[in-house]
């Protein structure tokens, strides 16, 4: 494909730093008009970062020299349409969620009431139940509270005793003293008189994996921008902490609660350094000395901001790397930087989760947001919101909690006592939910114990439940949880709680005890947020989302998993509006992102046509250069069946090492082949090694297996790609021992999103059977339901809708699933629940198959390994159909036999090497796809 010139329509892109192909053009106008016009933007193409860079900073350059203009986003929010739900009726809302006036601030209170309007009290609440008794007058603690200290309570432990609450009070409940409060967390960022004016337009760049985010920055330091603008790339904590003490916690939940609580243990003993800050101020948080030695001066992280930006753009790797040199923290100092930044790379979470916004300190008003690899973008962004806890969490939080309660009983305000009474009500409730209608009364020497059949066992151990049958089942449905949430906000419980708890634990005879609390195995902090967390879920309007109820039969000891409780999100579309609200332009880019209209439907179906903007480009590789095969059946004539019933045989799997051991023969250097499960490649795995076929397959080629921990992903991959390049620099041919490197990977895991396997890494791509999510997961049968329901909102659609965006068959809001229950709602579904059961899977088909053909010299084979996936006569419409364009026009979706396939592959790859020999050009290898 010929390079032609970067302009077009007055508009020049001289930051690429290659002549452009047309569609690199092409693609970069498009980009840029959606800048220009706001709105939504969804942009298809492979190989599109450099492209994106390119375009986007050109626009905001352009724009800086440009005399000011209206503010995109308030000119978006004119154009926006009126969107009507008639679920929006408060009808069947408890008490609380229609007379109260929320004011927690916490994303999902903002997200699933900010919206729903909601009348101011007119009545008095009604008392909790079970705590009615106690006297709602403050206590005095000049009196009787000193005395009781004289009775035992150490000086040392009244740091754990929350500060007085009046729940009375509406504007401010805690009286908080002069000094502030110490458990302030958010610190670390610079001075005020250190920070940078912000910058006045920002592109924000996310992606799902740190590996994307690398590779961008890696692209856009071969642009000028990477001097001309300031950029920022930001991370987790387990990625950029430096601490050692801190860092070999290992888990990410550990990392965060260590680290916050060294901040927390900074104002200890350091007085003077506090500044106190009047209300309303520019600054309301206290700035005493850190805990942790990487932010104990303030000069060194100032100095690590303005070597960062001297630098130019940075990754994750290199942040790091400078804050070794420095001694300074990386994760705060980059954070520091977002005002003054330009562009800010970050991860999918922290920019699509409010809290995160929030704690970052972002500000969406008219930036530009690209949210690159957004094919599953619904799904990631309700997934976000939703929230889980555990058995063993609500026992410890429970026990820790009754404890606490008696051991400043008498110190605690009236207030304080009924919202930890309220609390522990709540988990006992709970608790009493998943053991199955136990009485629950904790013991601070031993957990609850569910082993006594008191309530005959449900048929089943999972179902689901609507939000408010889950609190009228409990008897919980009188619980004001905005306030309760707010108390626990305000008081900062959770934290006093958690330094009870870790004192208890050290000072505790019990030496096992003390062990699991070092080694981080209890931990109060986290089960508490967890708690804390699905408690927030529960203030969400009653079609949002579903409980999941998940407990042990009691006949079934032999199962690990706990019982737990999980609520779903169901709907994205008012978390997203909220970003769309804010930006100017939101751009959704991705290899595929077909179906379009489910993710229209599901994100922004009131969105006006007007400010929707869709491209979409073939592939710049010649068609020459992919061979994609429908593989029906093996060597020996077997057909491949790899449905859920009938790919455990052993013939199927003897029948697809046959196949594999043959094509090893006549694809050069590396192969992947991509298995549905972890669980299915650990048993096709075992069966080869059985039947003697994994020694025929290492006779040729080095075996290499994703691993289930991500951590050890990268380590793999080194080994794979040691070996494909060791194969490629010998020269090697075909019938050379070790003829390069075989890859097992997983649909769904680390290697089929976002790795790229340009060249000699991926040759052939081999894709085992069709990715159905499994039926048997409550979770997403609830979100079928769900989307089945809800066409007729927006779009008069008829089947199993009905006016509350539920489906018909479910006729009880309380259901329990088995396998083939799920199957009957599967085959219920008329349209769209069947079609996004269906796009599922092929759009995880298509992420996967996307890893091979990087550049316009590449070239690869994609086996498509299974009788599905042909075309049959008077069959209805086969998956191939929602195949990337580029692919599906290449298809062999027809082969006789086995030996076709083979003839084909030798064909193919004996004409590329000898084609790319030819032609090979330096610079084309550089321009990217």
């Amino acid at each position: 494909m010929a390079p032609e010139d970067g302009g077009g329509n007055g508009i020049q892109f001289p930051a690429f730093p290659f002549t452009p192909y047309s569609i690199q053009t092409e693609f970069m106008r498009a980009l840029y008009d959606a800048i220009e016009k706001g709105g939504v933007a969804m942009l298809e193409r492979t190989g599109k970062t450099l492209s994106i860079i390119c375009s986007a900073l050109q626009w905001v350059v352009d724009q800086r020299s440009r005399p000011s203009t209206n503010d995109g986003a308030t000119a978006r929010r004119e154009g926006q349409a009126s969107c009507g739900d008639p679920r929006d009726g408060d009808g069947d809302e408890p008490d609380w969620m229609r007379d109260f006036v929320p004011k927690i601030d916490d994303e999902r209170t903002s997200v699933r009431q900010g919206q729903q309007s909601i009348q101011q009290r007119t009545k008095k609440s009604r008392d909790v139940k079970g705590i009615g008794e106690i006297d709602g007058s403050r206590r005095n603690l000049s009196g009787k509270g000193i005395k009781k200290k004289a009775e035992g309570l150490e000086d040392e432990e009244l740091e754990f005793l929350v500060d007085e609450y009046d729940s009375g009070e509406e504007e401010g409940a805690m009286k908080r003293k002069a000094a502030g409060d110490a458990s302030d967390t958010s610190s670390g960022d610079s001075d005020d008189e250190d920070e940078e004016e912000e910058a006045a337009m920002k592109v924000y760049f996310c992606s799902r994996t740190h590996s994307q985010l690398s590779q961008f920055v890696k692209e856009l330091r071969r642009t000028v921008f990477d001097s001309e603008l300031k950029a920022v790339c930001l991370g987790s904590r387990q990625n950029m902490c430096i601490n050692a003490d801190v860092l070999k916690l290992g888990s990410l939940n550990r990392i965060n609660e260590r680290c916050l609580e060294l901040q927390k243990n900074k104002s200890k003993g350091k007085p003077k350094c506090r500044i106190k800050v009047k209300h309303n101020a520019k600054s309301n948080h206290a700035k005493p000395s850190s805990g942790c030695p990487m932010l104990s001066k303030r000069k060194l992280q100032k100095q690590y901001r303005e070597e960062m930006f001297r630098m130019g753009a940075l990754d994750i790797e290199d942040a790091v790397q400078l804050g070794h040199k420095i001694n300074t923290c990386p994760y705060y100092g980059s954070r520091s930087m977002i005002r003054a930044a330009d562009l800010v790379v970050l991860p999918y979470q922290s920019l699509l989760l409010k809290s995160s916004r929030e704690s970052l300190g972002l500000s969406l008003r008219n930036s530009i947001i690209i949210i690159d690899e957004a094919h599953n973008l619904a799904d990631s962004l309700t997934n976000m919101y939703n929230s889980k806890v555990t058995k063993s969490q609500l026992e410890h939080v429970g026990s820790t909690l009754r404890l606490y309660l008696e051991r400043f009983q008498n110190r605690l305000g009236a207030g304080n006592r009924r919202y930890i009474q309220t609390i522990i009500i709540i988990v006992e409730s709970f608790l009493q939910l998943l053991l199955g209608g136990k009485v629950i009364e904790f013991d601070d020497t031993s957990p609850v114990k569910g082993n006594d059949r008191m309530v005959k066992e449900k048929q089943f151990c999972d179902y689901s439940m609507a939000i408010n049958d889950f609190l009228f089942s409990l008897d919980i449905d009188n619980i004001n949880f905005v306030k309760l949430m707010e108390y626990i906000k305000e008081s900062n419980i959770i934290n006093k709680v958690s330094g009870f708890n870790s004192k208890m634990a050290s000072s505790s005879e019990d030496s096992a005890a003390n062990d699991a609390y070092k080694d981080g195995a209890v931990s109060i902090q986290s089960s508490f947020q967890a708690i804390a967390t699905f408690l927030i879920s529960l203030s969400s309007r009653d079609f949002e989302g579903r409980i999941i109820v998940s407990r042990q039969k009691l006949s079934c000891p032999e199962q690990q998993d706990e019982g737990f409780l999980k609520f779903v999100m169901l709907t994205g579309e008012k978390i997203f509006s909220e970003i769309m609200d804010e930006a100017r332009a939101v751009v959704l880019a991705g290899g595929t992102l077909q179906p379009i209209e489910e993710m229209k439907e599901r994100l922004f179906p009131c969105l006006p046509r007007e400010r929707l903007h869709f491209f979409s480009c073939n592939h710049i590789v010649p068609s020459e250069s992919i061979l994609p095969i429908a593989v029906s059946c093996g060597p020996t004539g077997r057909t491949f069946d790899f449905s859920y019933h009938s790919r455990s045989s052993t013939d199927m799997i003897e029948e697809l090492g046959r196949l594999i051991c043959n094509i090893l023969a006549v694809v050069p250097e590396g192969i992947i082949v991509f298995f549905p499960s972890f669980e299915y490649e650990r048993k096709v795995y075992d069966a080869w090694k059985s039947a003697g076929l994994l020694e025929r397959i290492q006779k040729r080629k080095q075996l290499f297996r994703e691993p289930r921990g991500s951590v050890d992903v990268e380590a793999i991959l080194k080994e794979y790609r040691d070996a494909v390049t060791a194969c490629s620099n010998k020269g090697a041919t075909t019938g050379a021992l070790h003829n390069g490197a075989l890859l097992l990977a997983v649909v769904g895991g680390k290697v089929s999103e976002g790795i790229n396997f340009s060249d000699g890494l991926g040759r052939c791509v081999v894709m085992v059977g069709l990715p159905y999510p499994s039926p048997s997961d409550v979770e997403l049968i609830e979100r079928i339901k769900y989307i089945e329901g809800s066409g007729s909102s927006h779009y008069g659609t008829t089947g199993c809708s009905s006016s509350n965006g539920q489906m018909n068959i479910d006729n009880h809001r309380i259901r329990g699933y088995g396998r083939d229950t799920s199957l009957d709602i599967l085959r219920s579904c008329k349209l769209r629940g069947r079609e996004y059961y269906e796009n599922l899977c092929m759009k995880a088909v298509n992420q996967s198959i996307g890893r091979a053909i990087r550049h316009i010299d590449d070239y690869a084979a994609i086996l498509l390994v299974d009788s599905r996936y042909a075309s049959k006569k008077g069959s209805s419409e086969p998956p191939v159909k929602k195949l990337p364009g580029w692919i599906k026009a290449r298809l062999v979706s027809v082969t006789a036999n086995f030996g076709e396939v083979y003839r084909l592959l030798h064909q193919f790859f004996k004409f590329n090497k000898q084609r790319v020999e030819s032609r090979r050009c330096p610079q084309d290898l550089d321009r990217g796809a």
